[in-house]
């Protein structure tokens, strides 16, 4: 993915979206959903109806973005929540978008050698 700058809020829109929606579909979505500007430099993601697939839309400061990400295998961790938004840092959308569940990631602990 690429990077986003610092201060950037990264939101999951809860609940199911059309993904044959584009960016002016989507951007409505922010607006009527969230009550939120999709001009406002955060990042917004959608799941589609599967789990397999999800969109993120920002806005780069001169051109509105939109990535779009299939997986596989499996699907992407979503809160079960039917509306409203989630907050995320980036190191969580990254793991979210590598299809890692985001809300219980584990470290490797490596024992202190003595």
């Amino acid at each position: 993915m690429i990077g986003l700058p610092a201060g950037t809020k990264v939101w999951l829109v809860a609940g199911v979206t059309d993904m044959r929606r584009g960016f002016d579909g989507l951007a409505s979505n922010v607006q009527s959903k969230l009550a939120e500007d999709p001009f406002s430099g955060h990042v917004f993601v959608f799941r589609g109806r599967k789990g397999d697939r999800l969109k993120v839309l920002w806005w780069s400061g001169d051109g509105m973005c939109l990535l779009a990400k299939r997986l596989e295998h499996g699907h992407f961790v979503w809160p079960s929540a039917e509306s409203g938004a989630v907050y995320l840092t980036q190191a969580q959308l990254s793991m979210l978008l590598e299809g890692i569940d985001w809300r219980r990631p584990q470290r490797t602990h490596r024992p202190l050698r003595v």
